[in-house]
């Protein structure tokens, strides 16, 4: 199984002969390698409704005919918009050809802006778990810390953790670092972070504030077997 990240909160797993894109904000994200043109996944997984990270979801699923996988009014509203949706609530998970999705609280907000300044209310953000290949990967999609992050490491045993270290929209440095111990990911990545002022990071000074397991800083186009 391949892993990579692009920048941002984007992820691509290649897994079971399908790709899955998490969260894909591409076009108006100086940080990403990526071009919406060249993107055919089968499957985009979306944690919540902010443009930052429902991206370029609409684009790229009718170009590739992905399915789009994200919460209830979210998955709804991207319906309507002609996109092949499966959505989902917390604490529901759902087997899938490549493999089981469950989504997890996260506590952040959730809506999207159309281009005529209207907000869409996109029901409520969402962590993921994707557990595929025997293996189990968390994405924290945007959010603050929280104790039940703990229950879900005991309940899910998480080999690859993505967790957001921006601050000002979700949790800082220090804060994920203790989210890190409390899921005791054996691998965490940062993600959600550089992209705009606002959440100007030093990832490397991160990875270091990890107590117990691995950390890792992933640049756009890098990637890892899992």
């Amino acid at each position: 199984m391949k892993i990579s990240y692009h920048g941002h909160s984007i992820v691509k797993v290649e897994t079971n002969g399908k790709t899955l894109l998490f969260d894909p904000f591409i076009n108006g994200n100086e940080l990403t390698d990526l071009e919406v043109k060249n993107e055919k996944p089968n499957v985009i997984i979306l944690t919540h409704g902010h443009n930052d990270h429902v991206g370029d979801t609409i684009e790229i699923a009718k170009q590739s005919n992905a399915l789009v996988i994200a919460p209830f009014e979210l998955a709804n509203y991207l319906e309507w918009q002609g996109v092949k949706t499966h959505p989902m609530s917390i604490g529901g998970a759902f087997e899938f050809d490549f493999g089981k999705v469950k989504l997890t609280q996260a506590f952040h907000g959730s809506s999207y802006t159309t281009e005529d300044q209207q907000m869409i209310y996109t029901g409520m953000p969402a962590g993921v778990l994707l557990m595929v290949e025997g293996k189990t990967i968390y994405h924290a999609g945007d959010t603050a810390l929280f104790g039940d992050m703990k229950l879900i490491g005991e309940r899910h045993p998480i080999d690859l953790a993505f967790l957001p270290i921006g601050d000002n929209f979700t949790m800082g440095p220090e804060d994920a670092a203790y989210a890190a111990q409390l899921l005791q990911a054996k691998v965490v990545v940062p993600i959600h972070y550089d992209t705009f002022p606002p959440i100007k990071q030093d990832p490397d000074a991160f990875v270091k504030l990890i107590n117990g397991g691995e950390g890792k800083v992933m640049h756009a186009g890098d990637f890892l077997q899992l």
